[in-house]
C-alpha cells in the first residue's frame, strides 16, 4: 500500500513540473521569453457567445413551458383598454 502511495505522489510531482510554468527568470536572473499566445479574435468570440446564447434561450423556453403546464406561472390576459 505504501509503495502505491509513493508512486502516485512521484507521478503527480512530475506532472506538475511539466504542465505548469512556475518561474519567470532563469538561473542566471535573465527573464524567460514570453509564452506563446493563441489569438482567438472575432471568430473565437462569436464561437463562444452564439452557442451560449442558444443554450440559454433553449433552457429558458423549456423552463417557461414547464411552469405554464404545471400552472406555477401563467401570464394573465388582462385587458387594459378603457372603451
Amino acid at each position: 500500500m505504501k509503495t502505491k502511495i509513493t508512486s502516485f505522489l512521484k507521478m503527480t510531482r512530475t506532472m506538475d513540473q511539466s504542465c505548469v510554468r512556475k518561474a519567470t527568470t532563469s538561473s542566471t536572473g535573465a527573464l524567460l521569453p514570453e509564452p506563446q499566445k493563441i489569438p482567438f479574435g472575432l471568430i473565437g468570440i462569436i464561437c463562444t457567445v452564439v452557442p451560449g446564447l442558444l443554450i440559454g434561450a433553449t433552457i429558458s423556453k423549456y423552463m417557461a413551458n414547464f411552469l405554464e403546464e404545471n400552472e406555477l406561472f401563467v401570464p394573465s390576459d388582462d385587458d387594459d383598454d378603457d372603451d
